[in-house]
């Protein structure tokens, strides 16, 4: 009697543990952080525009006050996410008029400067597998085109060529620009997909890392 009941509860108490395994699964699944949110478009760049954009028209000079200023993202894969940042970057705000849509911005990061949450991680995305920061040592944005009105509330839309792991796009994306005095402040949050500019590591077969990362400007620049 004592074997006979064993074996009849067997296959109830495996599949308990299958739905146990099942839930635990989906609940520690990380949710993805670029969910709704606004996302940038990327468009193939010509070859005569490629590091050729519009230089920036006459203006005020506004320098990106690196004390203020942050450059951060989000990223992540099926069971967890990471923040990190750019530390080191420059830039320069041609403000034309007191227009953004008359003005212009370039920006240049040092790609070396990228910092995760985890040390690994950090030397991990310096790697040839992500970022391959010894071989492309800078990233650069030249705007082209800023105009009123953007997604989720935003104050204007920018467009400009990112140059980012060797690979060159023009970038669109949302960004709530103000004028103040002798400030301008510039604030996005957008997703980003990292597959556009040829970083297409998958991650682990058991742990994905998801396309697109969340990218957070907050910039202050000043005369």
């Amino acid at each position: 009697m004592h074997t006979t009941r064993s074996l009849f509860f067997a296959p109830t108490t495996l599949s308990t543990f299958a739905l146990a395994a099942l839930f635990a699964l989906f609940t520690t699944a990380c949710d993805d952080p670029t969910k709704g949110k606004a996302k940038a478009t990327t468009e193939n760049v010509t070859q005569a525009a490629t590091g050729t954009a519009t230089p920036p028209q006459a203006g005020v000079a506004y320098k990106f006050d690196g004390a203020s200023s942050q450059i951060t993202w989000v990223g992540s894969k099926v069971t967890d996410q990471h923040k990190g940042s750019f530390d080191t970057f420059n830039g320069t705000i041609h403000l034309v008029d007191n227009v953004p849509e008359k003005s212009s911005v370039n920006v240049e990061i040092d790609a070396a400067s990228l910092t995760a949450d985890a040390t690994k991680l950090t030397e991990h995305l310096k790697s040839n597998e992500f970022f391959d920061v010894a071989k492309f040592t800078k990233i650069t944005f030249t705007s082209t085109n800023v105009k009123a009105g953007g997604d989720k509330g935003a104050s204007h839309t920018v467009t400009g060529n990112l140059s980012l792991h060797g690979v060159t796009k023009a970038l669109t994306f949302p960004a709530t620009i103000a004028v103040s005095g002798d400030q301008i402040s510039v604030n996005a949050e957008f997703a980003l997909n990292r597959k556009d500019f040829g970083i297409t590591y998958p991650g682990k077969p058991d742990d994905l890392i998801r396309d697109e990362a969340l990218v957070k400007l907050a910039i202050v620049a000043k005369k």
